[in-house]
């Protein structure tokens, strides 16, 4: 059994001896504000008969007097009350008495009539002058309806604020029922140094000059043959390429198949793809085809990347942070329209596994691969002709006086080449190519490396302080 000792002021009258009131006369009833000056008392302090409801509520509450009943409009009785302080203070070694405990009715002096003992006691000890302990007021049970009637109000608004992601979620699923025909599970069995093994990846299904074809990540199916790469369907049908075509400066490849009837996927604008945007990875992480991730662009622009072994020398990667794992290459990227915006390709990793952190090639990017892979056999790669500083930066060129945002520093440009006709000199500073802003001289390389040979390319230099405008027609690196 709990006893405390409460700390509190008592009312400032002696409730349990009638004789102690005054000479009984007709009175008006104490007023709201009376009684909340009166719990304040009992918190410990006089508030101001401006005091919130909500104050005294709480202080009320504090006795564990549950449920109080304000009356607004006085009534008569016939007995004066004073409600003034009377109390003597109290220093913080002092016993206190306890006040007693009211029941929850209309607070009158006509409730001291029916207090229990302890309220008898509680009063004569304080008459006396002396301290005295009793149980603590336990919570009136009508405070169980009102914690329910709160628990129902918050479930209520959970569900309301739940429903907003479960559209979400309900997009997530529409989209990935969707799409999940158009991705393609493939197993290539690679032979490497007298080993020999399997290696899981995903696929995308185009249509690119009226012909089905299946895009994925070079890495995925190289060293294997058209026979060793196995591909299967989301309904489990299962065929091989009749003809695989790859580039490895982007680690891009197509497989032509014939006698399948498949669904497109449909392809987005990489370009208008934004930095938060929501996006769904589909692959086959570890060999487990068609599973669906769910994350946020978390970057783009990423460049000299160092991949392992293999060198990708044209890159410009988008972040996720999609759970994406070994097995999830060559799998499409989706926005939530259920449109093709990347290929996934690799990933940041201590551990081997996802860590948040995910690379994929932009689809605008890769479609134009794909569509000369289709066309040509292979990639013509553009070339310029010049050599970039790697280490110029946009602090160089804030500290030449230059406002742009960035750029690429020529540092050497090779006799006879597109470059040199276009009268291009070994310190000039490219900030614009094809009407696009160059970044730096990653950005350049991959710009130029993706666009058409042959067309005349307007570009936008500095040379000594001065802002020139001049036109490049690339030649085939190859």
């Amino acid at each position: 059994m709990t006893f405390t000792h409460y700390r509190l002021l008592p009312i400032p009258y002696d409730a349990m001896n009638p004789t102690s009131y005054p000479a009984a006369e007709t009175v008006r009833h104490p007023t709201v504000a009376d009684r909340r000056s009166c719990l304040a008392q009992m918190c410990g302090q006089v508030l101001p008969r401006r005091t919130s409801l909500v104050a005294s509520m709480a202080c009320a509450l504090a006795f564990g007097i549950t449920s109080i009943g304000f009356a607004q409009n006085p009534t008569i009785i016939k007995r004066s009350i004073d409600f003034s302080p009377k109390s003597p203070s109290y220093s913080a070694t002092d016993s206190v008495p306890t006040p007693p405990h009211f029941s929850g009715r209309e607070f009158s002096g006509r409730d001291s009539a029916s207090r229990s003992e302890s309220g008898y006691a509680a009063d004569s000890a304080y008459q006396e002058n002396r301290s005295v302990s009793v149980r603590r007021p336990s919570l009136d049970e009508s405070t169980e309806p009102l914690i329910e009637d709160q628990r129902e109000r918050l479930f209520d608004e959970l569900a309301e604020e739940f429903s907003m992601f479960d559209r979400l979620g309900n997009l997530v699923r529409r989209v990935s029922t969707l799409v999940k025909p158009s991705v393609i599970h493939i197993e290539a069995h690679k032979t490497e140094k007298n080993e020999s093994y399997d290696e899981a990846g995903a696929g995308v299904v185009l249509r690119i000059n009226n012909e089905t074809w299946v895009m994925t990540n070079r890495h995925v199916i190289v060293s294997a043959s058209p026979k060793q790469i196995l591909l299967r369907t989301s309904d489990g049908r299962e065929f091989h390429p009749v003809k695989v075509l790859s580039d490895p400066s982007t680690d891009v490849a197509v497989m032509k198949v014939n006698g399948i009837d498949l669904p497109a996927a449909r392809l987005g604008d990489s370009d208008s793809t934004e930095i938060g945007d929501f996006v769904i990875a589909i692959g086959s992480p570890f060999g487990l085809s068609h599973s669906v991730t769910f994350g946020i662009l978390s970057a783009k622009g990423r460049r000299d990347l160092s991949l392992g072994e293999q060198r990708i020398d044209l890159q410009d990667f988008f972040q996720t942070d999609a759970a994406i794992n070994p097995g999830n290459s060559g799998g499409p990227l989706l926005n939530l329209r259920g449109e093709v915006v990347a290929l996934n390709t690799a990933i940041a990793s201590s551990s081997g596994g996802s860590e948040g952190i995910g690379f994929a090639i932009p689809m605008n990017m890769a479609i134009k691969v794909a569509d000369q892979l289709v066309r040509n056999g292979h990639l013509r790669r553009g070339y310029l002709g010049v050599t970039l500083d790697p280490d110029f930066s946009v602090a160089d060129l804030a500290a030449a006086g230059y406002r742009e945002k960035g750029g690429a520093l020529v540092k050497n440009v090779r006799p006879g080449s597109p470059a040199e006709l276009a009268h291009l000199q070994r310190g000039d500073i490219i900030v614009e190519f094809d009407g696009s802003p160059v970044e730096n001289d990653d950005h350049l390389v991959a710009r130029v490396g993706l666009t058409p040979i042959g067309s005349s390319i307007p570009m936008i230099i500095y040379r000594d302080g001065k802002r020139y405008r001049t036109a490049v027609t690339l030649t085939d690196m190859n």
